[in-house]
């Protein structure tokens, strides 16, 4: 039986934006499927409901959640420690707070971020419930986070890399891609199956 896998796009993207991850994931002897939710005009709680509701009665399934998504399913995993949810893979995901969402919100842009302002503005707790936790972060400056200028050189453009740096973490990587790139890169792609099927990222 093939292990089972649930991505998660971010932000301002439909389940649509994954399925090529997703694609990469099957092909590597995953079952790969997407979780889509509503980003923008939905509250993030609706999304913690509606995915543990689909985990809860499922065999074993891993997550990979890209940007927002990896926000969701972590804090999802934190209201549901008992999920049988063996391991997560974040892609960009600024888990310790976004200086990106911030700066939007600090210019009054909230309609850009929806009701997933909050969530991204202040980011997850240390994490230190069962799932194994990884992180893929790019370190291509190429992004909308650069022309607010809410971060610098080190972050992928949208997300800076400190901001994927939460305690508790099992294991972090840096691949040469842009925040948007995570999604479609098969390098990171790699990494993510090497995360899900052994717990740490290849050296």
């Amino acid at each position: 039986m093939k292990p089972a896998v649930l991505v998660l796009h971010g932000i301002w993207n439909a389940d649509l934006w994954v399925r090529p991850l997703a694609r990469r994931l099957s092909q590597a002897g995953f079952d790969a499927q997407v979780f889509g939710y509503q980003s923008i005009a939905s509250a993030p709680q609706v999304a913690f409901t509606r995915l543990a509701e689909r985990l809860r009665d499922a065999p074993p399934t891993h997550l990979v959640g890209h940007s927002l998504g990896g926000l969701i399913a972590l804090e999802t995993l934190r209201r549901h420690p008992d999920l049988p949810v063996p391991r997560l893979v974040c892609l960009g995901s600024p888990l310790k707070g976004s200086a990106t969402a911030h700066a939007l919100l600090q210019r009054g842009w909230t309609g850009t971020l929806g009701r997933s302002g909050p969530l991204l503005d202040r980011g997850c707790q240390p994490w230190r419930g069962p799932t194994q936790v990884g992180m893929v972060a790019g370190d291509v400056p190429r992004g909308i986070g650069r022309l607010l200028g809410g971060i610098g050189d080190d972050s992928d453009g949208t997300v800076a890399l400190a901001e994927t740096r939460l305690p508790g973490l099992a294991d972090h990587c840096c691949v040469r891609t842009s925040h948007t790139g995570l999604a479609f890169s098969p390098l990171a792609a790699r990494q993510v199956v090497a995360f899900l099927r052994q717990g740490h990222f290849l050296s």
